[in-house]
């Protein structure tokens, strides 16, 4: 009788454990139901200094207008960051290009050199047409020798610029980050503003427009485009620089400092909208630092639930 006995244990022992497999299976299964969201945080005081000091506790958070709770915290995040830098080569950059090019090199070669060994770059050119001049690398002569032949010519497609480059930032691990150089607004694009604000959203980019300025009279610049520039730079969480040339070299240099003193912020959205696939406002609040002025980005489009 005792072998019979050890058959029945062994079949439900068996049993048991293919009923915790299934029970795993349907929890991992749920978990990959339910999206992190992540926000990329940057706090300044009223002089404009970086505030990298507080606690997820100083932080209210609110997703379509219901409160959440912050699950991930991190202060001045090493999470590895992938840059896209966009670098306008219209006519009427040309005189600018080498100078411009200069800069942008000495910001890659610190952004290289001084942050996470997995930090890495992408290089676009536009005018009235995209290229790629550098998938995403950490070869400084690569990207360095991309910027050296580049001359002005013809129009500004910059919102198709936009719309193309991040698509290959929403694979990417880590931080995501938009770098544009321009000298004005979007002249010969068969993309929309709209198109340009959304694929912004979906790869979870911070945008950095640097609008080289040429002349400080209003009336001979676009300030209708830099005014798009600066919303599209708003609802990223990034923020819109008006250098001279001469500038240049500190603008880049502000916009790492702001990238080494982010913080991350994530939650599991809960409510009745949690994962419907639509645009989700997200507001961030320092209800007892009122003084200080944050920046992230303004929403989300949400997973659709499976």
């Amino acid at each position: 009788m005792k072998p019979r006995r050890y058959i029945i244990s062994a079949a439900l022992l068996l049993a048991a454990l293919a009923f915790a497999c299934i029970l795993a299976a349907q929890e991992a299964s749920f978990k990959l139901d339910v999206q992190l969201v992540r926000l990329l945080v940057t706090v300044k005081n009223p002089a404009g200094d970086l505030v990298g000091s507080l606690e997820s506790r100083d932080f209210e958070l609110f997703d379509s207008g219901v409160k959440q709770n912050i699950t991930v915290f991190e202060h001045q995040t090493n999470q590895p960051l992938s840059v896209t830098l966009l670098i306008d080569t219209s006519g009427s950059m040309d005189k600018d290009l080498k100078v411009a090019t200069v800069s942008l090199a000495k910001f890659l070669n610190a952004l290289v050199k001084e942050g996470n060994p997995d930090d890495a770059a992408s290089l676009y050119s536009f005018n009235d047409q995209v290229t790629l001049l550098n998938s995403f690398t950490r070869r400084l002569t690569r990207l360095e020798d991309s910027l050296k032949p580049l001359k002005g010519d013809a129009g500004t497609s910059l919102y198709d610029a936009i719309y193309l480059s991040t698509s290959a930032l929403r694979s990417r691990d880590g931080r995501h980050v938009l770098v544009v150089v321009t000298d004005g607004g979007d002249t010969t694009s068969t993309k929309k503003y709209s198109d340009a604000l959304s694929s912004i959203l979906r790869a979870e980019a911070v945008l950095y427009p640097i609008v080289i300025v040429p002349i400080t009279n209003p009336s001979g610049r676009n300030i209708g485009g830099e005014h798009a520039l600066e919303t599209l730079a708003r609802s990223s969480g990034g923020l819109a620089f008006y250098p001279t040339v001469e500038q240049l070299d500190r603008t880049f240099a502000d916009i790492l400092r702001e990238l080494r003193t982010q913080y991350l912020i994530g939650y599991y959205p809960h409510g009745p909208l949690a994962g419907d696939g639509k645009f989700h406002t997200v507001r961030l609040e320092l209800p007892h630092r009122q003084d200080l002025r944050i920046s992230t980005r303004t929403g989300y489009y949400g997973e659709v639930s499976r």
